[in-house]
């Protein structure tokens, strides 16, 4: 069976042991019953995996000892997705785990005018990629930003594709279709229920976000950014 992982936030190079904080320390020793001598990884969502061997199981300090130190490389596509908070939060959680399972590089919470606010809680959203990251046994951790105005995305955007979906009928093409493997990133824009408005959608395209079709029905926010990582992913 495949050695768990576990995240920590800082590797240092110097370091042969490692003492675990509490909580991963009781998840390894009481959760898992792993004993001295039993491997796990360790990754710092950066590219970096240690394996390492558990040196003392203790319940609430448990230390191990590094074996091996690999560093992998991220994708050569970085693919970004600003997709609009919602005002069901779980709703937008489930994103977040099924966007970082699928290995999206950047995830931009968006403020849209038709955006019902809600509270942003980042270190639960955090918490919610490393625990998705972790269980995909993945090493790179998405950037998670802050919420951030849909006109400061447009303006500051500088992906070499950039695409926005919606639904009112104007000519699209398939995302599919419209993606060049060759480029070395892209970003969607996803929007709001209700949809982004007419004035945000051609402030869009005067920046040179070409407007995509993501399938033939009309999904909910956090489905067609699911289906969207889906398909810039697997190109």
């Amino acid at each position: 069976m495949q050695a768990p992982f576990f995240f920590i936030e800082e590797i240092l190079s110097s370091e042969d042991f490692i003492t675990l904080n509490e909580e991963t320390s009781k998840h390894v020793v009481q959760v898992l019953r792993m004993k001295n001598g039993e491997r796990l990884f360790l990754t710092d969502g950066k590219g970096n995996l240690l394996s390492c061997e558990i040196n003392d199981d203790h319940k609430k300090k448990c230390v191990v000892e590094i074996q091996e130190t690999r560093f992998k490389e991220q994708g050569a596509r970085k693919i970004s997705i600003a997709i609009s908070l919602l005002k069901n939060a779980n709703r937008f959680e489930w994103f977040l785990e099924k966007a970082t399972e699928l290995g999206i590089a950047e995830i931009i919470p968006t403020i849209c005018e038709r955006t019902e606010k809600q509270h942003f809680r980042m270190e639960r959203m955090k918490n919610i990629l490393i625990s998705a990251m972790l269980q995909s046994q993945q090493v790179w951790l998405p950037i998670l930003k802050e919420p951030t105005a849909l006109k400061e995305i447009i303006f500051q955007s500088h992906q070499s594709q950039k695409f926005i979906a919606h639904c009112m009928d104007d000519a699209k093409v398939s995302l599919g279709d419209a993606i060049n493997t060759s480029t070395s990133s892209q970003i969607i824009l996803i929007g709001p229920e209700g949809d982004f408005t007419k004035d945000e959608i051609d402030l869009a395209f005067q920046n040179h976000f070409v407007p995509v079709a993501l399938g033939e029905t009309r999904l909910r926010t956090e489905t067609a950014g699911m289906v969207a990582a889906a398909v810039l992913v697997m190109q």
